[in-house]
């Protein structure tokens, strides 16, 4: 095999290659530094309405979005500095495991299970698994009213099962593959009701699109401790802690609430403290 001469051009060309790439490795984002670096990734859902969506415009709208915000900020990153992952619920320790995000406010229930894996802040909201039902249907008015009705959640969730094996074992389960499609078969009376988190249905009911059609049971029938999650053992924690306890104590926390389950009369539990874990 004959060996081909580096030309004198070909030389200077990767030289300069070289110089680029080490250039380039100085603008690198410091992530994961909890301040001061040009950018900090953030895992939201995309499809949960009024908690964390991507809208079609391209932006990012609902209570986690709001929250995540506001820590950022007191992390000092302005909200043109963060990087907006989709964090979906299977997918979320590994994400953090990996250091694919710096943190996930992504409706993120604090569990044992869970906290094996991940470092929780927070919690930053209480929320309970309750149902959506049409807002002129006055049917059920408690769990055990599900018996015999459709019921609907997404595949995959426990919500439903819990509803059909410790609530209601009459109710007939219907599994959608996403909540929007709950939401059609609600309105167009396919389905019964809705269950999942209650913020969750508060965020879609507050659409203007469903203004007036639906109405939440208010049945508390679980308790959903909402918190931060971040890579295990990672100084985050304390610092997005103390970001929390601002938010709640200047009154943004409260604004944030209103402004994203407002319209569907949410009665929201007040702002945990933080560490307080209800069972």
């Amino acid at each position: 095999m004959k060996l081909r001469k580096v030309t004198a051009a070909a030389s200077v060309a990767l030289a300069l290659a070289v110089t680029a790439t080490a250039c380039g490795g100085d603008n690198k984002d410091d992530k994961g530094s909890g301040g001061g670096g040009k950018k900090i990734t953030i895992g939201i859902k995309f499809d949960q309405p009024g908690v964390g969506q991507k809208t079609p415009d391209g932006k990012y709208k609902g209570f986690d979005v709001d929250v995540a915000t506001y820590v950022a900020k007191q992390l000092g990153y302005s909200a043109d500095n963060i990087e907006w992952k989709e964090a979906k619920s299977a997918d979320r320790e590994t994400m953090l495991q990996r250091g694919d995000v710096d943190f996930i406010a992504a409706s993120y229930s604090i569990n044992d299970e869970r906290a094996a894996k991940v470092d929780f802040a927070g919690p930053y909201l209480l929320a309970h698994q309750d149902i959506l039902v049409r807002a002129d249907d006055n049917s059920i008015k408690s769990p055990k009213d599900l018996n015999n009705k459709k019921l609907c959640s997404v595949t995959g969730s426990t919500s439903a099962q819990n509803v059909k094996d410790k609530l209601a074992p009459k109710a007939q389960l219907q599994e959608y593959g996403g909540y929007s499609e709950c939401i059609t078969g609600l309105e167009n009376k396919a389905v019964d009701a809705l269950t999942t988190d209650d913020d969750i249905l508060a965020g879609y009911a507050a659409q203007a699109e469903f203004k007036g059609k639906f109405k939440l049971g208010g049945f508390k029938m679980t308790n959903e401790n909402y918190g931060i999650g971040v890579k295990k053992g990672s100084d985050l924690k304390a610092k997005i802690n103390t970001a929390l306890e601002k938010m709640v104590s200047d009154g943004s926390w409260e604004k944030a609430v209103e402004a994203n389950f407002g319209p569907a009369n949410y009665k929201n539990e007040p702002a945990p403290k933080i560490g307080n874990i209800v069972k």
